[in-house]
């Protein structure tokens, strides 16, 4: 699929008129006197030729008052025949125009009809649909489904000043409006969206190479995990930093994961945190995300709600939408609060956003391994190395700059919790580390009466030591 930007015909009958793009809020944290943080506050155009003839054969075989019409036709359809189109009037060939035929249907399909739409300041537009008509009771398994009454939350949660509550976190509520009660807010899909991907039917996934080695891939990690038991959850606060991406086709995220099965095609993964991905949303923001796959990234899942399965039960979450404010160099720091866990009631995996706040649901019949538990619990950062200028990637992963550089300088997460079978939050015990390439990015693994169990990580990709 290409990668033509059409905005210029905004009138053609495969076009839409224009490409319209489109704070609970990030917590900061702020270091104490011995630079220890402490406390936290909340926050082609084709032209067809006339076929020529000769003046000589009009003679011989057109009367002179016939030929003179025939002039005067020739005079009048000549401009636009002679002439590149402009404007409206540009002529695609018939793969062209069924391509977009098939991008109109599929997002007709993924676009709900909204009661009411909001413009984001980022560009955005967030469609307020209602809650029985979101995309996940399309899938096969939900067209019966019932929305839940919120679960069961986990015992132990540390009820510290990181956890206090604000307002909003996301640009498209800066406006003040908000979606009614009934609805979800959605991220508007656009054709261009759509285009920018490799196919209709890889839009909205990740690629499937995903591997946790160095073994590679061209995904590369600096990460913490857990494994060698069975979990029900995990909670983190993670900082947000707004990566440079040096490819369109590259991304940086900073998520977790609760898995289940082999990293062969039985994988299940559930995903939660926040990314930069231009291919996804055509810019550079740090935007909250959501992912789930049952087969190891091949069929299955995709990203928010680009597709059937993740039921939201929340009207002012836009999962998607552009996170605000960010982390920057030197300065004040922001962090998000998540956690996933598994309903004891129902079974099924919740996701709630800082303190309190339910977004949604993935309903537990969607998976196979994940039905009953996880196996392993991992957090961190990835990046895609395409390798597209012959050399590493210059895409940085979390602030940019290694996990040495510490407190308002690296990103990190805190206060990293998994769920236990009797449904409490209890720190990680037998940690792992895993940096594919130490000297692209790295990290750094503490713990701290304030922030509990937390890391440092990242780094700026390519440089001296990683070519």
């Amino acid at each position: 699929m290409g990668k033509k930007r059409h905005s210029e015909h905004s009138n053609d009958p495969f076009f839409v008129a224009a490409h319209n793009r489109t704070r609970q809020q990030p917590q900061c944290t702020q270091p104490d006197n011995d630079g220890v943080p402490e406390e936290t506050c909340a926050q082609q155009n084709h032209s067809p030729k006339l076929a020529s003839f000769t003046s000589q054969n009009a003679q011989l075989f057109i009367t002179i008052p016939s030929f003179v019409a025939l002039l005067l036709l020739v005079s009048s359809i000549a401009p636009a025949m002679c002439h590149p189109l402009q404007g409206n009037h540009t002529f695609r060939p018939h793969h062209e125009l069924l391509n977009l035929r098939r991008v109109r249907a599929h997002l007709k399909n993924i676009n709900k009809p909204p009661v009411k739409t909001i413009q984001s300041p980022d560009g955005d537009l967030i469609d307020c649909v209602l809650s029985h008509q979101q995309p996940a009771f399309d899938h096969p398994k939900l067209r019966n489904h019932t929305l839940l009454d919120p679960p069961e939350r986990p015992r132990g949660k540390n009820h510290t000043k990181v956890d206090r509550e604000s307002e909003s976190f996301q640009l498209w509520s800066d406006s003040g409006e908000t979606c009614p009660d009934g609805t979800v807010p959605i991220r508007r899909t656009t054709e261009e969206d759509i285009l920018r991907a490799s196919s209709i039917r890889r839009f909205g996934r990740k690629p499937r190479a995903v591997r946790r080695d160095s073994s590679g891939s061209d995904h590369e990690h600096a990460v913490v995990f857990v494994n060698g038991d069975q979990y029900y959850g995990a909670r983190a606060s993670i900082n947000v930093w707004a990566p440079s991406v040096s490819d369109e086709f590259e991304f940086s995220l900073s998520q977790m994961w609760v898995i289940a099965g082999s990293f062969g095609k039985d994988l299940n993964t559930i995903e939660a945190g926040w990314q930069v991905s231009p291919q996804l949303y055509g810019d550079n923001y740090p935007r909250f995300f959501t992912y789930w796959t049952t087969d190891a990234y091949q069929t299955t899942g995709c990203y928010n709600l680009l597709c059937s399965g993740f039921i939201q039960t929340n009207n002012r979450v836009a999962i998607g939408a552009a996170i605000s404010p960010r982390s920057a160099y030197n300065r004040r720091q922001f962090d998000i609060s998540l956690m996933i866990w598994k309903d004891p009631k129902h079974g099924h995996w919740w996701l709630e956003f800082g303190s309190g706040v339910l977004v949604g649901y993935w309903p537990a019949n969607m998976f196979s391994h994940l039905r009953s538990h996880a196996s392993m619990v991992q957090f961190g950062g990835e990046i895609v190395n395409s390798r597209s200028r012959g050399y590493h990637t210059a895409t940085q992963m979390g602030s940019g700059h290694f996990a040495d550089e510490g407190f308002r300088k690296a990103a990190y997460f805190r206060n990293l919790q998994v769920v236990d079978w009797d449904n409490s939050l209890l720190p990680l015990r037998n940690i792992h580390h895993l940096a594919d390439h130490s000297n692209c990015y790295n990290i750094r693994q503490g713990t701290s009466n304030v922030w509990g169990t937390y890391f440092y990580y990242g780094g700026p990709g390519r440089n001296v030591r990683c070519p």
